[in-house]
């Protein structure tokens, strides 16, 4: 999850219940939970990487609150996100979905969750491996600041052109690069923050 504004926000807070946290996670309380229980922990589970790949899709041009706030709507709407059912998902579907106003209501990018399950069903191998296969080595100290945390990297844009090779879409290297954060390809916490990864 790249964060707006990187630049104006300090690196690690001290919350009221006295752990220190990326400047981030520090104004919210769903941030916060998402920071310290989700965010950099690695993730293998097909269906979840499959759920933060299309959630991380409808985040494009939006802050990741906004989503994160909708993730139980977005459930409900898509099936838990269960490959097999989604894929089915007809056009009917599409505008169920449409008027569906818990959710981002993107005609584009419904149709890109449906048809990325479909692409997911028909890839012949697990998704969550192939996504892992482009995982970087991890960095053995914590980045300094919120400044260095990168949007784009080799990596990301790798896994973005394979991904789009296959057929999914709303995959960019900035996607892509949010999807290695929030499922632990990478530990972006920055020093100071008690999930920082620990110098080797």
């Amino acid at each position: 999850m790249t964060q707006p504004q990187l630049a104006t926000r300090p690196s690690a807070i001290v919350g009221e219940d006295g752990l220190s946290r990326c400047g981030w996670a520090a104004s919210d309380a769903e941030y916060r939970r998402y920071h310290d229980e989700e965010w950099g922990r690695p993730l293998h589970d097909e269906r979840a990487l499959f759920e933060k790949l299309c959630l991380e899709g409808f985040q494009a041009g939006l802050s990741w609150i906004t989503i994160l706030r909708r993730r139980p709507a977005f459930r409900a709407a898509f099936a838990n996100f269960d490959v097999q059912t989604v894929a089915a998902f007809t056009a009917n579907d599409v505008e169920r979905l449409l008027a569906d106003d818990r959710i981002i209501r993107h005609r584009g990018k419904i149709n890109a969750t449906i048809g990325n399950a479909r692409t997911t069903l028909a890839l012949g191998e697990n998704l969550a491996e192939l996504i892992w296969s482009f995982a970087p080595s991890q960095r053995s100290v914590p980045l300094p600041s919120l400044t260095e945390v990168p949007a784009i990297t080799p990596e990301s844009s790798a896994l973005s052109k394979e991904l789009r090779s296959r057929g999914y879409r709303f995959v960019g290297p900035t996607t892509m690069y949010a999807l290695m954060q929030s499922s632990g390809l990478v530990n972006d916490h920055v020093v100071g923050c008690h999930l920082a990864p620990r110098p080797a």
